[in-house]
């Protein structure tokens, strides 16, 4: 009986799993108009909200209320996803992979998908994860290694680098470059960089330094 409670969990815990990389994933864009997408959600603040001020006090005010929307909406939603097991489901599934690869358990999965589209969202939630016991201090160290380089990756590639696809040699031919090359050179070095941190934080760091 107790089997099948646990299997029951983790199959609601895997299906939470796989709609949390769903909507925090980019993969629901078109669906519906994006209503199941998280970077559709939070959407944009105004123009002249983002500028208001220019540099001054009151334009970095302004621009960071931005930041607000999107933190309150990620933190929901991995509570509602964390609520139908979709952290333990992550961590079965998930930590054989992220373990070997960047040192950081499968629960951390949510989040790292979280940041490919949003700083603010996989920043949040990963505090989350620590501030409730679910990583240490070490993996928080090498997590926000792999976040902070090339944070969001693809929200800034698609918005700001995507024009570089059309560039031209001096035929006028196209340069065939790919997105998914890309991004692909960019996860390669997320990755490299979050093991520079891991082999640091492995000679350098003792555990109960994050501590307070």
């Amino acid at each position: 009986m107790k089997e099948g409670i646990r299997l029951k969990t983790l199959l609601v815990g895997t299906i939470s799993l796989i709609c949390a990389i769903i909507f925090f994933g980019g993969f629901a864009k078109e669906f519906l108009g994006g209503i199941f997408d998280f970077g559709k959600l939070t959407g944009q603040f105004p123009e002249w909200l983002k500028t208001s001020g220019g540099l001054s006090a009151k334009g970095g005010f302004l621009f960071a209320l931005t930041l607000v929307p999107s933190v309150m909406l990620a933190l929901g939603f991995v509570a509602i996803f964390e609520h139908f097991g979709a952290l333990a489901a992550a961590s079965k599934w998930l930590s054989p992979i992220l373990k070997p690869l960047i040192g950081i358990p499968g629960n951390c999965s949510i989040s790292l998908i979280a940041s490919t589209q949003s700083t603010d969202a996989g920043s949040s939630t990963t505090k989350s994860l620590y501030d409730e016991g679910k990583i240490t201090y070490k993996e928080l160290l090498i997590f926000a290694a792999f976040q902070f380089s090339a944070g969001a990756m693809l929200t800034n590639f698609l918005a700001s680098f995507a024009p570089l696809l059309l560039l031209t040699d001096k035929n006028g031919m196209s340069v065939p470059v790919s997105v998914a090359m890309c991004l692909g050179v960019i996860l390669l070095f997320k990755i490299f960089g979050a093991n520079l941190m891991r082999l640091y934080v492995s000679k350098f760091v003792k555990e109960d330094e994050g501590v307070v």
